[in-house]
This record gives structure tokens, sequence and C-alpha cells, in this order.
């Protein structure tokens, strides 16, 4: 059966909020080339805004760094995730943090928070919820499964069956829920953070390429470097308990994530840099390595990440650089390695850089 935390909505989360939330500061430094006339008022505005999606970026970021030592490119990828409505698979041995980091996203924002543990006894109605005879109204009543949250973590999601998976489709990319011709919303924002061990597979399902399709990102989290490492145990010599995650505070709202998306909406790109990511998902469909390339959802999605990676890093316009930043966690779950390619050892991280370095870069 699943294993549901309750949500995480501390009572004091308003106050928290309110003397946490990041402030913009004005910025009347603009990097983008100026366009026709008519879109002045939306690069103005978009100059300004853009402090909220750095504000929200950084506060959260202090806040998970209360607790978690490095992992800063892991985070950052699933705030970038999150702040254009996207879903996260992280893969990661066992013991290196990835349901913790999770937990503190949560605790950071002001949102509801469910834990569902997949294992291979459950069924879909213990996801998505079901139906409820009433007796005293004679009437049957829906009542509603933890995936009507804001965040949910689902920790191992490869140990339950296809049946099971398959309740997630509609809720990832549609945002709904149907049950018997019912359909119910899920509120925004809705975030699928889920998990895998890439090493154990005893019994364990593969994910249908459809579901992971529906992953804007998969991130593989490492070891920690040494450092790191002693750093974690310094932090922790006298916190067994790990108490330290009590000190992490709400400093983002929902209404601040809505602001953020159509900050990055309005980010700038040139036709150049869409003609690059055209480039790149054509190559991955007519390499010889690659049995399975890149659908144009995976283009959609090399796109939506660029926006995201330069406003969080200041800017209102698209670089090469954020494209190919963007590259590797969103197509290294997409991509069919063919069967030669594997057995010479390649992976599908070194048949995208070997793509990229072979693409001309847009100047």
């Amino acid at each position: 059966m699943s294993e549901i935390e309750p949500e995480n909505n501390p009572t004091e989360g308003d106050k928290n909020v309110n003397e946490s939330t990041p402030k913009m500061e004005e910025n009347t430094e603009s990097h983008v080339v100026q366009p026709e006339t008519q879109a002045e008022n939306v690069i103005t505005e978009s100059v300004v805004q853009k402090n909220i999606v750095e504000s929200c970026t950084s506060a959260i970021k202090g806040e998970i760094h209360k607790v978690i030592v490095g992992m800063d490119d892991a985070i950052e990828q699933a705030l970038a995730a999150m702040f254009v409505d996207g879903h996260v698979l992280f893969e990661g041995f066992p013991g290196v943090a990835k349901t913790m980091m999770v937990k503190l996203i949560a605790k950071s924002i002001s949102v509801d928070f469910k834990r569902i543990q997949f294992t291979p006894d459950l069924m879909p109605s213990d996801v998505i919820g079901t139906n409820i005879f009433n007796q005293s109204t004679a009437q049957f009543s829906f009542r509603k499964g933890p995936i009507f949250s804001n965040l949910v973590l689902i920790d191992e999601i490869n140990r339950a069956p296809s049946k099971t998976q398959s309740a997630l489709f509609e809720a990832m990319e549609e945002r709904q829920v149907t049950i018997e011709a019912n359909s119910y919303d899920l509120a925004f924002p809705f975030l699928v953070i889920a998990t895998q061990n890439p090493i154990d597979q005893e019994g364990t399902y593969r994910l249908p390429e459809a579901q992971l399709d529906r992953f804007i990102f998969r991130i593989k989290v490492p070891y920690p470097t040494h450092e790191e490492e002693q750093a974690i145990l310094d932090r922790f010599k006298n916190d067994f308990a790990q108490s330290q995650t009590e000190t992490v505070n709400s400093v983002v709202t929902s209404a601040q994530l809505k602001e953020c998306q159509k900050l990055i909406e309005q980010v700038h790109i040139e036709p150049s840099i869409i003609a690059y990511i055209t480039s790149i998902a054509q190559a991955t469909r007519e390499s010889d390595s690659i049995y399975l390339g890149a659908s144009p959802r995976a283009s959609m999605a090399i796109m939506k990440a660029a926006k995201v990676f330069a406003a969080m890093n200041g800017r209102n316009y698209v670089k090469p650089d954020d494209v190919q930043k963007a590259c590797i966690p969103v197509l290294n779950h997409r991509l069919m390695i063919g069967a030669t390619a594997e057995m010479e050892g390649y992976t599908s991280e070194d048949i995208i850089k070997s793509i990229i370095e072979d693409i001309e870069v847009p100047r």
C-alpha cells in the first residue's frame, strides 16, 4: 500500500512567507537587443521582473543549503523544472539525499506536499483516488488520492507495475484526473518529482517511454566530492536526528511562481537559437548511434529550459550556452541508443555531447 506523508504546510507558513519573500530590486540594465517598437513595453517589464526569478531561486537555494551540502546542479535543475511547470525524475544511488532534497524544496515553498511510496502492490486508486459509497446519502462520492497536491514526491517510481504507472499519464500531462467520466482539475502548481535507483533492478518495472517523455528532466545525482562529504559529516556530527531541517522556512508563494512563469515566457529567443535547437533535435533522429530520437516535445522542453536558465542567471535573452546546458537533462532519458553504440560502451550523454560538438553554434 502507499505510504503518504501529511501536508507540509506549517501553520505559521504565511508569517514565514511574508518575512522571507524575496523583494524585487530595480534593475535598469538591459542586455536585450532592442526589437520593434511595439514590444518595448514587454521588454521593459521583463527587465524589471527578471529579479523575481533570480530572487526566488536564491531564496530557495539558501533554505535548502541550510541542510544540503553541494548538489548545486541538481537543485538548480529541479527549480528550473518547477518554474516552467515541468516534472523531474531523480536518478541516483541510495543515500545521496534525493528524497531529502525534494522535501526541502517543498518546505521552502508555501504549497501542499504529499509523498507516495511506490510498491509492487500499489493500485491506481491508491494514487488518484476512488469513488466511495456513502450509506447515509446512498450516493457515491469521490475521495481524492495523494496526487491531488501541489508537489508530489513519488519514491522509487519504477517499483510499481504498468497499471499503476498509467494512472500518472493524464495527471502529468493534462493536469487533471478522470474517474468514471468525471474530470477533476489539479491545482496550480502541480509538480511530480520521482526518484529511482539506477542499480537495483530486482522487483522493478521499466518506465514506459511515453511516461519518461513527460518528465522534462532526468537529473542524475552523483556521490559527493571528498570536500562535500567531509562538510556533511561536520554539519551533522552533533545532529543525528537532522533537526536542522526544522530551520527551513517557506520563502516563495504559488503566486510568485505564477509570476516567474509569465516572465520566463517573455524571455527573448532569437530565430537563430530556435534553429539551433531544431538542428540538435533533427540530429538525434539522423544519428546512426540512436534508435529513437528526440520528439517535438523534447524540442519544446529544450526551449523552455533554455529560457528558464537565462532568467535564473539574470538575463532576459537566451544564449547558446543555455541551450547546451539544457540538452543533457532534457534528452538523456528520451533517446534510445542503438545496439552497436550500446555494445561499444557509449551512453546517451556521450552521444548528446558529440551531437552538440558537431553542430555549428549560432553567433
